[in-house]
């Protein structure tokens, strides 16, 4: 926080603080997995896919996936990172309307799938885990609001700094050189979480190698200097 104020990257940013499985009662939790079946995805396999008709939804047990939406031009934005705990797909199934995004294993997933007729009458015979739903998407709404606001004061160079510093918070791992991400991102999907090019990210990533601020090979990323990012985020010249 700068002077005192919150900022949506500061309340959940890519990953939500409490994904839905951890916001229900143990035997809610168990009954709800009970009625699905366990379903494996490969690292970049896509789980889901924008415009497919809605047949079931998806609780992440273990692994990360990316959610993304592909623009009439080609341009894929990268909305949100889900995780374990998280459920996906739950908003097609009910509103009964095409998938709005698609979503790609971004390493091994690990997954329970619930056909989609079984998870609505799940839900409309338990009402607190329909609550627990309910409060889910108002969270994540209120979040993308705010970070759509907070998003547009911001150079396409500190959006990229706040992006690294959620994803050190999130998915660090601290090494002898320094944080490392866990989660692998392209150079294309730093661009489309940014809303810029991925020629303009390249030249930002370029340039915060050369100040030795981070390291970068392929999909890894190491960051060397996290206080580098927060001076750029406050808006300071470094």
């Amino acid at each position: 926080m700068a002077g005192g104020q919150a900022h949506a990257w500061d309340d959940g940013g890519f990953d939500d603080k409490v994904p839905f499985l951890a916001r229900l009662e143990k035997e809610d939790r168990v009954a709800l997995l009970a009625i699905g079946r366990p379903l494996h995805y490969p690292a970049r396999g896509v789980v889901m896919r924008q415009n497919e008709p809605s047949t079931h939804v998806l609780l992440l047990l273990h692994g990360w996936t990316k959610v993304t939406v592909n623009a009439v031009n080609g341009y894929e934005a990268l909305l949100a990172l889900r995780g374990p705990g998280d459920i996906v797909g739950e908003g097609a199934a009910l509103s009964r309307r095409l998938r709005s995004a698609t979503v790609t294993a971004l390493e091994p997933v690990d997954a329970v799938v619930v056909e989609e007729g079984r998870f609505t009458a799940f839900l409309a015979d338990n009402a607190r885990v329909a609550l627990q739903l309910l409060g889910l998407a108002t969270d994540r709404q209120r979040s993308t609001d705010r970070r759509r606001l907070e998003w547009a004061a911001l150079t396409v160079r500190e959006r990229l700094a706040v992006l690294l510093l959620e994803l050190v918070r999130t998915h660090g791992r601290h090494t002898d050189s320094g944080i490392e991400l866990t989660i692998g991102l392209t150079q294309q999907e730093f661009a489309g979480s940014v809303g810029s090019s991925r020629e303009a990210v390249a030249r930002l990533l370029k340039d915060l190698r050369g100040r030795e601020v981070v390291i970068t090979d392929r999909r890894r990323i190491v960051v060397l200097r996290p206080d580098v990012l927060r001076r750029i985020v406050a808006g300071g010249a470094a």
